[in-house]
Order: structure tokens, then C-alpha cells, then sequence
């Protein structure tokens, strides 16, 4: 089979996702297309929900020093990582493959990525369910779990095209009704009716380990915002990559983290509820329902694609297994609502902050390997190399640095040294995956780096 027809079958498998090849230039967007399609991330209620989660647990103030941090630091690093992605055409997953970790080792990273939207998926789609069980209480919660999958799973067989025209069209519904709901709430009794500022539950205080604790809960949701950025920053035309790493990297984390982290710390501490889906139906009655299936369609269909997109290239590489997108999108909605239905979604922090770990070790690796060992070191070539025909199915670099630094975070987050590490253990994770990264690449003289032939480690 020539080089032709597998690339040819790669785009038929894909639709126009293009998930296992970089993006050629006909198939490149407009910056304003791709920023509409990341604001159907940014306008999600999960950052609502974990906003005003902090807000009840740790008070109002560390709530919004998380969402001022989460803002500055995701924004900074998908812009960093985007900037690469558009310049290249990759996606996280095909960067990794060049970045110290081999074919092989870059697709068992898309087992975190898949798991992380997975996720974000069944959080999503829960809001959805209980907005709906909230109006309509009679009829059981399952049974809208099963309609909210069931109903956005179509969405995602047509790929990015269909994902930029529903956002297109959606958000100026989506703003109208979120205006119409706070103003309704402002001229409401609220159950907290003093000022929202000055809310601090018992033992909490300003800073301290409330706010670690905080930070270690949002630092899942800015591993995972960071890395997906580049499914989208890779469609930017060429001669738009500075402004379109902004555009599509930077800004729509002023949106999600900031703007929505405001909003949904204010209702929450108001209503004493983090949940989206329950305070607003009570603020807007149907209208409110129709608020939340908006804006949860909006964010998970971004879901659906994502997590479908890291399992199509994990089983066809290490698996051999291409049935195509379509069977994993709707594998990945049956995954997601067995984690609704089984309730595992219910506390967001045991969820998020293990996951924070993992992302930001991933996360640490890549840049060690952009920004040290290629530019400073000049270990491996120069250009990101991702053609499975140019590279070794493991490079170990990468995998180790992952596998070493989530170890020893994971330890961190449930406590094995003590309470205090574990807020900071995805800082301490990705520390020692940058370093550990580095120094593994010097040790193996980056032989890994290239794939082996009769003429020695080489690009052929």
C-alpha cells in the first residue's frame, strides 16, 4: 500500500478530524471560526460548577484568587503549546510522538486525555440530568441521563465542520438567557443574602490550605484546557499563528476561568448550591432548563469529540483496531453514562485534583522537550517529528518522566507523606517531570529519538 492511499485512508477514517496526520493547509480555518468553536468550551456550567463548589467549601475570596490564577496560568500555557500546534498542524497527542516518547508511548497518553473528557462528559451531562429531574421531578434522574446521551451522541458524527455551525448559532441564545438569569437573581431572596464577597465557611480563612487546596482542585480542569487547545490551534491558517495561539489559546480561558469562575461563585455562595442545572431552573423555571441543555450541548459535544479522538488513536495504534471516529464517539457517550448512572462524578475533587497530576506531568514533559532539550540541548531534530515511518515505538525519555512523576504525585494527593503536599502535588509532579524529561534525555544521548535502520538512528 503506497503512502498515498494510506494517507487518503486516514482522512476517510477521520472525517475531517484528521487525528492521526497534521492538518494540510486546505483544511485550515479562520481564527474567528476556531475561537467560536473553544467558546463552546469556555460558556461550559462545569466551570460554573467547580467555581462555585470552591466558593461553598473555601470561601468566596479563595474562589476568585483560583479563578484569577487558573485564567493566567492556563491561558499562558495553552498559548505556549498552541503556538506550536498551529505552527505544526498537530494535536497534543501526535506532538507527543516527537517529544520524547515514541509512537507507542504517545498513544497511551491519550488513555488520560480520553478518561480526563470522559470526565468532563459525565459532569456535563449530569448538570443536564438534574436540571431536567429539577423541572420535571417525577420522571427518575436515569432516565435523563440516558436522553442527554442519547441526544448529543449524533452531534459528533460529522466532525469539526458541525461543531463550529451548532456553536455559531447557539451562543447568542446562550448569553441572552445567561443575562436574563442573573438579572433575575439579583431582584430575588436568595438564600445568602449578604454580601457574597464576605463569605467564608467555619475553619476556613484566606489563603493557607484553603487555597492549595482550591488550586489543587482547578489544576485538573488546567492540564486538560491547556492540552486540548491544541485539537483547535492546529486548524489555524499559517499566516494567522501568532494571533490565533491568542485568539484560540489565551482568550477563551478569560471566559471559562474568569468571567464564568466569577459567575458561578456568585450563585453559588447566593443559592448554596454549585450546581448549575438545579439553581437556575429555579431561577428560570423552563427557561432555565432550556439555558442549561444549551450550554451543555455546547460543551459536550467539544467533549465527545476530544475523548473520541484520543481513544480512535489509542486503538489504532496499539491495537490495530480503526471500526472509525464514529464507533468511538458513540462507545465513549455509552462509557460516560455508566459513570453518570453509577454516581462517580458526585464529588468533583477526588476526581479532578489526581487528574491534575497527570496532565500537568504530560504537560511539564513537553515543554522540557521544546523549549530544553531541543532548542538548548539540540538533542533529537530540530522539527517535531511525528510519521510513525521516522520514529520508534517507545521512546523511553517521556514515558518514564510521566510514569515517575505521577507516581509519586499520586502519593502526594492521598496523603501518604501527610496533609500538606497533597494541595501542591501536581507542582511537585510537574517539577519532577521537567527535570526528570531532561536529564533521561541526555542519558540516552536521544537515540530515541529517531527510529533505527542499517545506516544507524536516523530520519530516513
Amino acid at each position: 500500500m503506497n503512502d498515498d492511499h494510506e494517507k487518503q485512508e486516514v482522512y476517510i477514517d477521520q472525517g475531517d478530524d484528521y487525528s492521526l496526520e497534521e492538518v494540510p493547509s486546505h483544511a485550515r480555518r479562520g481564527t474567528f471560526s476556531l475561537s467560536n468553536v473553544t467558546l463552546g468550551v469556555a460558556t461550559a456550567m462545569f466551570f460554573m460548577q467547580v467555581a462555585g463548589e470552591i466558593a461553598v467549601n473555601y470561601g468566596s475570596m479563595n474562589a476568585i484568587i483560583t479563578s484569577v490564577y487558573a485564567t493566567l496560568l492556563t491561558g499562558l500555557l495553552a498559548m505556549g503549546i498552541g503556538y506550536i500546534s498551529a505552527k505544526t498542524g498537530l494535536n497534543a497527542n501526535l506532538m507527543t510522538r516527537g517529544l520524547g516518547y515514541g509512537v507507542s508511548g504517545a498513544a497511551f497518553t491519550s488513555i488520560i486525555l480520553a478518561v480526563n473528557f470522559i470526565i468532563y462528559f459525565s459532569v456535563e451531562g449530569s448538570i443536564m440530568a438534574h436540571s431536567f429531574h429539577a423541572y420535571f421531578p417525577s420522571i427518575p434522574i436515569w432516565l435523563f441521563m440516558i436522553i442527554v446521551v442519547v441526544g448529543i451522541v449524533p452531534l459528533n458524527w460529522y466532525g469539526i465542520s458541525l461543531l463550529e455551525k451548532f456553536q455559531k448559532y447557539s451562543l447568542p441564545i446562550y448569553l441572552i438567557l445567561l443575562i436574563v438569569g442573573i438579572t433575575i437573581a439579583i431582584n430575588i431572596d436568595v438564600p445568602y443574602t449578604e454580601n457574597w464577597l464576605n463569605f467564608m465557611p467555619e475553619e476556613s480563612t484566606i489563603g493557607g490550605l484553603a487555597l492549595l487546596s482550591s488550586i489543587g482542585m482547578i489544576n485538573g480542569v488546567v492540564g486538560s484546557q491547556t492540552l486540548l487547545t491544541t485539537d483547535y490551534t492546529r486548524f489555524v491558517k499559517k499566516d494567522r499563528v501568532k494571533f490565533g495561539a491568542f485568539a484560540v489559546g489565551f482568550l477563551p480561558q478569560l471566559f471559562a476561568f474568569f468571567i464564568m469562575g466569577i459567575v458561578g461563585s456568585w450563585f453559588g455562595v447566593h443559592f448554596a448550591e454549585s450546581n448549575p442545572g438545579v439553581y437556575m431552573v429555579a431561577i428560570m423555571g423552563v427557561w432555565g432548563a432550556l439555558f442549561t441543555v444549551i450550554t451543555q450541548v455546547r460543551i459536550n459535544v467539544v467533549n465527545l469529540n476530544s475523548a473520541s479522538l484520543a481513544l480512535t488513536t489509542f486503538f489504532a495504534r496499539i491495537f490495530k483496531l480503526k471500526p472509525g471516529r464514529v464507533f468511538w464517539v458513540v462507545m465513549t457517550g455509552l462509557i460516560s453514562l455508566t459513570v453518570m448512572l453509577l454516581g462517580l462524578v458526585d464529588n468533583l475533587e477526588t476526581l479532578l485534583t489526581p487528574m491534575g497530576v497527570l496532565l500537568f506531568s504530560w504537560t511539564a514533559s513537553l515543554y522540557a522537550d521544546i523549549f530544553i532539550v531541543k532548542r538548548i540541548l539540540k538533542i533529537g531534530p530540530k522539527e517535531i517529528e511525528y510519521r510513525e515511518s521516522n520514529l520508534p515505538a517507545w521512546n523511553p525519555v517521556g514515558p518514564i518522566a510521566l510514569i515517575m512523576s505521577s507516581f509519586i504525585g499520586i502519593m502526594l494527593v492521598y496523603e501518604v507523606v501527610g496533609p500538606i503536599l497533597s494541595p501542591i502535588a501536581a507542582f511537585v509532579a510537574a517539577l519532577i517531570s521537567f527535570v526528570l524529561h531532561i536529564l533521561l534525555a541526555v542519558i540516552t544521548k536521544g537515540k530515541y529519538y529517531y527510529k533505527k535502520n542499517e545506516r544507524g538512528y536516523k530520519l530516513d
